[in-house]
C-alpha cells in the first residue's frame, strides 16, 4: 500500500492526539515533522510519547522544506483559513483539521470552495464517530430496532464552539443525513465570549429535518447532565428517539437502549478514546487518498452541513426569527454575538 508523507503543526492535547494517530498509521503515513511557535512544548509533547522528529517554529517553512502529501493542524479557529491556504500554495494532497472549520460561515464556504477548485481533500475532527458507543447506537439505528426516528436530542456542558459542530454532525450522521430546512435558537451569557472558542454561556436550538425529523441541542451551563457531572467534557451525548424505543450515548461512559425486539439493553465497557478514535480516522484519510470512490466520514462537504445548522442557532438567538437554509453567508454571527449577547441573569445552582 501507498504511504503518504505528513506534517502536524500543534503541540497541545489535541496535537498530541495526532501525532499518535499518525504514528499508529506508519504503515499508511511517514510522520516527517513537526511544528508550534513554542518548540520547547514541542519538545516536551515528543518527549513524553518518546519519538523524535524534525521541529519547526515556522509552519511555511516546515511545509516548503518537507513537502508532505497531508498537512495536519490542530489550533484555534480563527486561523483556520489562512492555514488551509498556506496548505494549498504548498501543494499538499490532503488537509486535516480540527473542529469548528471556522469562526463564520462565509469563512467555512471560502475553505470548502477553495480546496474543492485545487483538488485537495480536507478532512475535520469529528472523531467521535469511531468510538465503540456511538458505532453500537448508529447499528441500532439503522437496524430500525427503535422503528422510524422522530428526534435526536443532543448536549454537552462544554460550550459552543468547542462541541456544538460534534453534536450537530453525529446527530445528523445518527440520522443517515436528512437534509436541514429550518433553524430556531437562543443564546445567552457572555462568559466564553473572549474565549479563543467564542461562545455564549448557553445556546438551544431546534432544528425541522426533511422528513419531519426534528433535532434539539444545548451546550453549555443549562444544558443537562448525562449523568457525569464529575466529567465536564464527557458530559454530552445524544439520544435518538424512535417511534417503538430509544438509544442513547454518553460520551464518557457507554450506551444504552430500549428496542422493540430486546427491552432495555446497556453497555458501559466502551467511552471516549481520544487518541484511539482519532487514529481509525486517519486511517480513513489514506483510504480516501488511495480511492475517491471511498470518501471520508468526517470530510469537509458534511462538516460543512453542520456547521452551517450551528451557525443558524447563533443567528436566530440574535435576531430572533426563524433561519431557513441556506444561511446568507455574509451574516456576520460572530461579531454580533461579541457585540450584543446578553448577560446570564442567572446561575445554575450545584446540584
Amino acid at each position: 500500500m501507498k504511504r503518504y508523507k505528513a506534517v502536524v503543526l500543534g503541540a497541545g492535547q489535541r496535537g498530541r492526539a495526532h501525532t499518535l494517530a499518525f504514528l499508529k498509521n506508519a504503515d499508511r503515513f511517514d510522520l516527517a515533522a513537526v511544528c508550534d511557535l513554542d518548540t520547547d512544548r514541542m519538545k516536551a509533547m515528543l518527549a513524553g510519547i518518546n519519538v523524535s522528529l524534525p521541529i519547526y517554529a515556522s509552519a511555511d517553512e516546515m511545509l516548503a522544506r518537507e513537502k508532505p502529501d497531508v498537512f495536519c493542524f490542530v489550533t484555534p479557529p480563527a486561523i483556520r483559513l489562512e492555514l488551509v491556504k498556506l496548505g494549498i500554495r504548498h501543494g499538499v494532497k490532503a488537509i486535516a483539521y480540527e473542529k469548528p472549520m471556522a469562526t463564520t460561515l462565509g469563512e467555512a464556504k471560502e475553505i470548502c470552495d477553495a480546496c474543492d477548485a485545487a483538488g485537495i481533500k480536507h478532512v475535520i475532527c469529528h472523531q467521535h464517530k469511531y468510538g465503540g458507543h456511538w458505532q453500537a447506537v448508529k447499528r441500532i439505528v439503522e437496524s430500525g430496532r427503535i422503528g422510524k426516528v422522530r428526534s435526536v436530542h443532543a448536549t454537552s456542558k462544554g460550550w459552543f464552539f468547542h462541541y456544538i459542530t460534534h453534536l450537530v454532525d453525529y446527530a445528523m450522521w445518527l440520522m443517515d443525513y436528512p437534509k436541514p430546512q429550518w433553524v430556531v435558537g437562543h443564546i445567552h451569557g457572555r462568559g466564553k465570549v473572549a474565549d479563543n472558542h467564542p461562545s455564549p454561556d448557553y445556546i438551544m436550538g431546534q432544528v425541522g429535518f426533511a422528513g419531519a425529523v426534528r433535532g434539539f441541542f444545548e451546550c453549555g451551563t443549562l444544558a443537562p447532565s448525562r449523568g457525569m457531572p464529575e466529567h465536564f467534557w464527557y458530559d454530552a451525548g445524544a439520544t435518538v428517539l424512535g417511534t417503538h424505543g430509544y438509544a442513547e450515548v454518553v460520551v464518557g461512559k457507554g450506551w444504552r437502549a430500549v428496542t422493540a425486539d430486546g427491552g432495555y439493553i446497556e453497555d458501559n465497557s466502551v467511552s471516549f478514546d481520544e487518541s484511539g478514535d482519532t487514529a481509525p480516522y486517519i486511517t480513513d484519510l489514506a483510504k480516501w487518498m488511495d480511492d475517491p470512490s471511498q470518501p471520508h466520514p468526517c470530510r469537509g462537504e458534511l462538516a460543512y452541513r453542520g456547521f452551517e445548522v450551528s451557525m443558524a442557532m447563533l443567528q436566530s438567538g440574535l435576531d430572533p426569527r426563524t433561519i431557513v437554509l441556506p444561511m446568507d453567508l455574509s451574516a456576520p454571527t460572530l461579531d454580533r454575538m461579541v457585540a450584543e449577547l446578553p448577560e446570564d441573569n442567572y446561575q445554575l445552582e450545584t446540584e
